[in-house]
């Protein structure tokens, strides 16, 4: 199969070409690009986009809970802090997590 320009990369896989540039920006499906900046989609990027709609179909999830997971993957120290206060929150419990917070804002004014 050659690889195919956004335009037709978009009908053939139900995505909007402003959705495969988006996917892009993103860092979730990146395209390789021709001499003259064109995007190509070959077999790899459209098996992505392919299981892309699956997971967010399978789970519920939006492009941005999908990229911010991606995100997470690329940038330790996010996770860390993430994976810190959930563990945070978890331990004390939301009720007095939020006690907290207000008396944290509180404290701030």
């Amino acid at each position: 199969m050659d690889a195919l320009q956004v335009g037709h990369a978009a009908k053939h896989t139900g995505w909007s070409a402003r959705m495969l540039r988006y996917l892009e920006h993103a860092g979730l499906v990146v395209p390789s690009r021709t001499a003259a900046g064109y995007r190509l989609y070959g077999l790899r990027e459209l098996n992505q986009l392919r299981s892309l709609a699956e997971l967010r179909s399978r789970f519920g999830l939006g492009i941005g809970d999908i990229a911010f997971a991606a995100r997470l993957r690329r940038e330790p120290e996010l996770r860390a802090a993430i994976d810190g206060w959930l563990a945070d929150v978890e331990q004390v419990g939301w009720v007095e997590w939020e006690q907290r917070k207000h008396e944290r804002l509180l404290r701030a004014a």
